[in-house]
């Protein structure tokens, strides 16, 4: 503040915007919400929706906007002059400058002392913790008898009985009579109460009135009523009014129903399900009965059987029956062997066979034979091949033998002395001996003339 004191005017000072702004913060956030009474008067309509209007009093006055988004009723209805409850929140246009009630509820003056009752006592019970869920009681599902708090004349009632009759006659119904509406109706709502937990004849109590008024249902919000259904031990259904009526005989009840009616199908179940319910959970009985009978029949059976199996006849039959069947499987096992056996036998007298001396003789006799005809068979080629090889010689030894030149009329001569071919006439003299060899047959002759034969001549 000092520092705003000793500043010069033009650092100090704010804009008209700055100072709304703040003065629009400090009312919001210093009020709370609250309830305003006093008489309309400069009421406007605009095309808008939003009402626009004044709450004055004697003394004073204040501008009001209840903008179209939070107009939850009617409200052409609403006129100059009429006194009239406001809960809104305080604060300030800040273009004009002006500071106004921004309302949120608008309500009739007499029944807004009504509403604020009913918001003080709701206050104060719940901090009590008498609405906490925590402490209500269930209702059960079948009650053995019905206890109904209401006007023994009222349309309630009536409602209440034709359901419970109509879902579940056997159930008797006790009703405790009490005025519901006027002075004196709290009062003979709580005796009604007091009575019927003195009495303890029924298992639920129902807490029932027709539709009506804030101030016909009045009696459902005192704090002696409510009090007294809070403290009772039965369990409690309150149905107070129609769906949209809500009073504090409401919240201090075990359950809550929207109508008398739906009250009374909330309390006995509907007799019709129940024996649609009920057979079947017969039928399912039964079934399980006759599963758990067939179920200890197959153990007799069991048992006996098990019994009868355990007898010494029995045991003899059965051990005589598996002494017959290894009879049987040993016998099979010997024929088996046997059988294998003359296989075995048999193969050996093959293979003994195959190695006789007699067969390999006999192999070897007949391998001889083939070898001797192989032996014949290329002996015979080796000879017609030597002959024709022998007669090819003796063709061309032929070709070249003296014998040959002989049979074309020439002759071998030699010295008849000393044997020595002659082959040169120069070699002979006349009166040699000479020894001449023809084709067929020799001669000898004496040389009495030689001529010289060569190509000179």
């Amino acid at each position: 503040m000092t520092d705003l004191l000793s500043a010069s005017p033009a650092q100090s000072a704010i804009s008209v915007s700055q100072l709304n702004r703040q003065a629009k913060t400090l009312l919001e956030q210093g009020l709370a919400r609250l309830w305003v009474e006093g008489e309309i008067s400069n009421l406007a309509r605009p095309a808008s929706g939003h009402l626009y209007f004044s709450l004055k009093d004697e003394t004073a006055q204040i501008r009001c906007a209840w903008f179209r988004q939070r107009q939850r009723g009617p409200s052409h209805n609403i006129k100059n002059g009429d006194q009239m409850l406001a809960l809104g929140r305080v604060s300030l246009y800040e273009a004009r400058g002006d500071y106004q009630l921004i309302v949120e509820q608008l309500e009739e003056a007499g029944e807004g002392e009504l509403r604020r009752r009913f918001e003080e006592l709701k206050k104060k019970l719940a901090a009590e913790g008498l609405f906490e869920e925590s402490e209500k009681q269930d209702i059960p599902r079948l009650p053995e008898r019905i206890g109904v708090v209401t006007s023994s004349s009222g349309a309630a009632i009536r409602d209440i009985i034709s359901v419970l009759k109509r879902r579940f006659p056997a159930i008797p119904v006790v009703i405790y009579p009490t005025a519901v509406q006027g002075e004196w109706a709290a009062a003979q709502i709580t005796e009604a109460l007091s009575t019927a937990v003195r009495r303890d004849e029924c298992d639920v109590l129902i807490i029932a009135r027709g539709g009506g008024s804030l101030e016909d249902l009045w009696s459902f919000n005192e704090e002696i009523v409510a009090r007294a259904i809070a403290a009772c031990p039965i369990p409690t259904v309150s149905a107070i009014g129609h769906e949209v009526d809500f009073t504090i005989a409401d919240l201090v009840a075990d359950v809550r129903a929207p109508t008398p009616t739906a009250a009374a199908e909330l309390v006995v179940p509907d007799q019709a399900e129940w024996q649609r319910q009920l057979e079947t959970k017969a039928a399912r009985f039964a079934s399980l009965g006759r599963r758990y009978l067939e179920d200890r029949f197959q153990s007799l059976d069991y048992l006996s059987r098990r019994l009868a199996q355990s007898s010494p006849a029995t045991t003899v039959a059965r051990q005589s029956d598996w002494l017959r069947n290894l009879q049987m499987v040993l016998a099979g096992v010997i024929r088996h062997d046997l059988t294998s056996r003359a296989r075995n036998l048999e193969t050996i007298r093959s293979r003994l066979l195959q190695r006789s001396p007699a067969i390999r003789v006999q192999q070897s006799i007949g391998k001889l034979g083939e070898l001797q005809q192989r032996l014949n068979a290329s002996g015979a080629g080796i000879v017609a091949n030597r002959q024709q090889q022998l007669l090819l010689a003796a063709r061309a030894l032929d070709s070249v033998s003296p014998l040959a030149t002989l049979e074309r009329g020439y002759s071998i001569v030699s010295d008849a002395v000393t044997g020595k071919i002659l082959t040169d006439v120069n070699a002979v003299k006349e009166g040699t001996k000479i020894h001449a060899q023809l084709a067929r047959g020799t001669f000898q002759a004496t040389v009495n003339k030689t001529e010289n034969g060569s190509s000179d001549d």
